[in-house]
């Protein structure tokens, strides 16, 4: 069976973007970066919804053209435009750049998915995360913990009926300040 990650950077006090959405406190620095490509390396696939999916869309196709791009930004780039992507939205009419659109129940698809296959995904944005977090398919979490208190935002975790048994696996902190706590459910 697949596994499914939820990976993000969130502030200390929990949220992944500030009331106003927007992700200018995150410290992502190149360190931090190559971090991230490692871990996006290992995926099979990646799983959006529809803002996540807008947002990645927006800049990676291009990315490793951006004057600007660090060489772990242009190698994101590449990974991400050859990784497949699932997009679950209901509002949008395509997708592009090697996704796929589903329409329908996230978590029916997603439970496919993970028993049809031993591929392991990663579930970007905390909207969809939520739904499969409360529906027990979520089977590894990765906070990268930023040094900052945004005070509102959209938080993590959903709120739940029930609780999640986590188990602590691994624990690093970067030269930026950021600490990585990562978890399996239990």
């Amino acid at each position: 069976m697949g596994r499914l990650r939820f990976s993000m950077s969130v502030s200390l006090d929990g949220f992944v973007d500030s009331p106003e959405r927007s992700l200018d406190w995150v410290r992502v620095d190149e360190e931090l970066h190559e971090v991230f490509n490692e871990e996006a390396r290992s995926m099979d696939t990646f799983l959006y919804g529809r803002r996540m999916y807008e947002l990645m869309a927006g800049y990676w196709p291009a990315g490793d053209r951006d004057p600007a791009a660090t060489p772990a930004m242009v190698e994101f780039a590449r990974i991400w435009r050859t990784t497949p992507k699932v997009v679950f939205s209901r509002s949008l009419d395509a997708v592009e750049h090697g996704s796929r659109l589903v329409r329908e129940d996230a978590v029916a698809e997603v439970a496919r998915l993970k028993s049809a296959s031993e591929a392991d995904m990663d579930v970007g944005g905390p909207t969809l995360a939520g739904s499969l977090i409360a529906a027990g398919l979520v089977d590894e979490y990765r906070l990268y913990v930023h040094p900052v208190v945004l005070g509102g935002g959209t938080r993590f975790f959903p709120p739940l009926d029930e609780r999640v048994e986590l188990e602590l696996v691994e624990t690093r902190t970067y030269r930026s300040g950021v600490v990585l706590l990562r978890y399996r459910t239990a």
